[in-house]
């Protein structure tokens, strides 16, 4: 089982989710924050300078083709952290 946090950098509140793919990840973040994927697809285009659509975003996440670094960016324009933490053996 994978665990996933989200820290809003503003607010330092958290979201734990047991979700394991992106599609899912992203799809919380959204209603978590009250948008649509059109207005995250805008966010990301003002951001990186690359042009994103919702429907190109929309079939990188089905396919599972969303790569990290528009994770990062996603992350970015939402104000979370991605964080990784050592297992304990």
């Amino acid at each position: 089982m994978s665990f996933v946090l989200f820290v809003n950098k503003k607010t330092n509140k958290y979201n734990l989710s047991m979700q394991i793919n992106s599609k899912n990840q992203v799809k919380i973040l959204l209603t978590y924050e009250g948008l649509k994927l059109k207005e995250l697809a805008a966010l990301m285009t003002e951001k990186s300078g690359k042009k994103y659509t919702p429907d190109g975003l929309s079939h990188k996440l089905a396919r599972g083709r969303l790569t990290y670094d528009e994770m990062l960016i996603i992350t970015d324009v939402l104000n979370y952290n991605i964080t990784f933490t050592k297992l304990e053996n």
